[in-house]
């Protein structure tokens, strides 16, 4: 229980630490600082599913030889194939560096919260994925 419990509120320190940056920042950043910024988030997602996800599932399968990597390499491809569809099929928004809003996805009627609410939840999938899958792997 102590696991679930600290499972679930290092996350929402860090994710609320981070999100609360905001209130530091000024209210237009320099387009090399949003560059900065983002590259640095996305280093760190890319670090996180590779030390936390691909590294560990290539162990987890190191009894099939040389094709210990087949299930992870298998895995990761169907991940990306399974959002690039979402990323087509639902409507949704992007903020660009420009601070003009361009509506990906097919044509809808949506109005720009849900479609911001929308590309949130697409974002979301893989994490929450990852998270059900690590406690799914906790013995209790």
């Amino acid at each position: 229980m102590e696991a679930i419990v600290l499972g679930l509120l290092i996350p929402l320190i860090g994710t609320a630490a981070g999100a609360a940056c905001v209130f530091f920042l000024k209210k237009d950043l320099k387009a090399d600082v949003q560059r900065a910024l983002t590259g640095f988030a996305a280093g760190v997602m890319v670090a996180a599913s590779i030390w936390s996800l691909i590294v560990p599932a290539i162990e987890q399968s190191a009894d099939k030889g040389r094709w210990a990597f087949l299930p992870a390499f298998t895995g990761f491809w169907l991940g990306i194939l399974f959002l690039l569809l979402l990323d087509h099929v639902i409507p949704h928004l992007h903020r660009g560096i420009d601070q003009t809003d361009q509506a990906e996805g097919p044509k809808a009627k949506l109005n720009r919260t849900l479609m911001m609410v929308l590309a949130v939840t697409l974002h979301n999938i893989p994490e929450g994925m990852a998270v059900g899958v690590v406690y799914a792997g906790l013995p209790f």
